[in-house]
């Protein structure tokens, strides 16, 4: 029940976020989604140097 009151408070949380200050929030999105690309090219430069 708490974690789904918890879901429901970070979900309410996020659509408020995205609905006030969009140019923010697409700004943090464009932030996340390139730390996940460096990331995911991180573990391949990992990988060529092991192998």
């Amino acid at each position: 029940m708490v974690k789904k009151a918890v879901i429901l408070f970070v979900v309410g949380f996020g659509l408020y976020y995205l609905f006030s200050t969009p140019e923010d929030a697409a700004t943090a999105v464009r932030g996340a989604f390139d730390a996940a690309i460096s990331a995911f090219g991180q573990v391949g430069v990992f990988m060529s140097e092991l192998l």
